[in-house]
């Protein structure tokens, strides 16, 4: 049977096409060389660092060591397992805890800011917005000050009561308070105003039919309030908890990853596996464990945003395309 003229192509369609292939990678080729030089350059010879004994002894004769970086970090009879092992706890409850406490925080303050009879809700909105919209780096910043132990505001208002100055940014367990509390105070306004508008999509009435079955406030919400807003706060906790686990600036500026160690010298209590990547490599020059870190970092990361890709159905759209 012939084929009709009109489903064969002619020729001058298919040269346009390829003209408009070829439009399209020109206008494509200054972002790919960018990413190439500025991120997909150096993560490969990060991997390849990793993989090597590059460090102050050895700038110019470094070797192909294999995984000896990676067996020296996760062996806990090696001496270098108090520089991972313990970073990596400390990382994974740091991330934990602020993720859970933005998460909740934001939701109580959400569920009182809904509240219809509250007239002044727009303007305690934007109070406590305020700490989201400074830059981070300036926070933390005035959050040092403030928890000073020697003339830091908050021990000057706590002595002021007759409570003893509190060793902030010198005791170990005070200083992963503080931090944990400096990073929720930044990041509980996002999941605020998330919860806020989930609470705000579900129709009032599925709550006027439960009151009139008889069912209280406790009731309502954890069949109604809590179901639907976990549809949306879910997959938006899972970046979250990525992002505090990767979090620097929220850790370095603000104790800089002390108080120091007796156990080794390279990482101190509040370090995560960020922070001490960055003091491995610029302060101790230990290029090849900072880099087997970060090939780990970037693999966990990289898990969990496989896992978010795949809850919230970004996967599918891709086989889909296939």
């Amino acid at each position: 049977m012939a084929t009709p003229a009109s489903t064969v192509p002619s020729v001058q369609f298919r040269r346009k096409k390829r003209k408009i292939d070829w439009s399209a990678y020109g206008f494509l080729t200054p972002a790919i060389i960018s990413i190439s030089v500025l991120s997909l350059a150096p993560m490969a010879y990060t991997i390849y660092i990793g993989f090597t004994n590059y460090d102050a002894m050895h700038f110019l004769k470094y070797q192909f060591v294999g995984f000896q970086n990676f067996v020296e970090l996760l062996n806990p009879s090696n001496p270098l397992s108090t520089l991972f092992l313990p970073t990596l706890a400390w990382t994974v409850v740091f991330a934990l805890a602020v993720t859970a406490f933005n998460y909740l925080i934001g939701l109580f303050l959400a569920v009182l800011l809904n509240n219809k009879n509250m007239r002044e809700s727009s303007v305690y909105r934007a109070l406590l917005m305020i700490s989201y919209a400074v830059p981070g780096v300036i926070s933390i910043l005035a959050w040092q000050g403030l928890l000073n132990p020697d003339f830091g505001q908050i021990n000057m208002l706590l002595h002021s009561v007759g409570i003893a100055a509190i060793p902030w940014l010198t005791n170990p367990t005070w200083a992963r308070i503080a931090v944990i509390m400096v990073a929720v105070w930044s990041g509980f306004p996002y999941m605020m105003m998330v919860s806020l508008g989930g609470l705000q999509s579900i129709s009032t009435d599925l709550y006027e039919a439960a009151a009139i079955d008889g069912a209280n406030w406790r009731q309502q919400f954890s069949k109604i309030t809590m179901p639907a807003l976990w549809r949306i706060s879910v997959p938006l906790l899972i970046p979250s908890f990525a992002f505090n686990f990767n979090n620097f600036n929220g850790v370095y500026l603000l104790t800089g990853g002390g108080p120091a160690r007796s156990t080794n010298q390279f990482v101190g209590y509040t370090d995560t596996l960020a922070s001490a990547a960055y003091k491995l490599t610029l302060q101790f020059n230990k290029y090849d464990l900072a880099s087997a870190i970060s090939i780990m970092l970037f693999v966990i990361v990289a898990v969990f945003s496989i896992i978010q890709m795949k809850y919230t159905g970004a996967l599918k759209a891709f086989e889909e395309v296939d």
